[in-house]
């Protein structure tokens, strides 16, 4: 039998509790979003370190880790009882190490000031929920030829104003 774990919303929180990035699986009004948003965060920030990394929420389990000044919060289902919580703390440090390639070492600014990136490497690692791809390779090789052409149209451009 093949399990699927169907990722409800993908987070990136700081230490403030500022949301840097929020992708969802399912429609919810943004008002809903925000107050979501701002309760499981509050939760997972009041939590130590020597605390699990699993919380259950109105009907979410909440699976989340810190990376330097970064929160990485994942939600899934938490009525199906087959969904692996370590399978998706093993996707957060997956997510964590492609960003950290591409960015050299992410932090919280370069989610900020590249945040189409960083949805960008999400995206190709989640489609409609469900984890697609875990490869780094995969994941980053259309983003650098992106930023080859980007690079290459760059100095086209910057060499026909003289």
């Amino acid at each position: 039998q093949l399990l699927i774990v169907m990722i409800k919303f993908v987070l990136m929180v700081n230490k403030q509790g500022q949301t840097r990035l929020a992708t969802y699986y399912e429609w919810l009004p943004i008002s809903q979003r925000v107050t979501l948003e701002a309760e499981i965060i509050r939760r997972c920030l009041s939590r130590t370190e020597f605390q699990c990394s699993f919380i259950e929420y109105r009907g979410y389990k909440v699976i989340y880790r810190r990376y330097a000044s970064l929160f990485f919060v994942v939600a899934i289902d938490s009525t199906n009882d087959d969904e692996n919580e370590l399978s998706i703390l093993e996707f957060i440090h997956s997510l964590v190490e492609t960003l950290n390639k591409y960015f050299e070492n992410v932090c919280e600014l370069d989610i900020m000031f590249h945040l189409e990136k960083a949805h960008y490497i999400v995206d190709e690692m989640v489609a409609n929920g469900h984890i697609i791809e875990n490869n780094m390779t995969n994941i980053l090789k259309p983003l650098a030829l992106m930023d080859k052409i980007a690079a290459q149209e760059e100095g086209f451009f910057s060499s026909t104003k003289r």
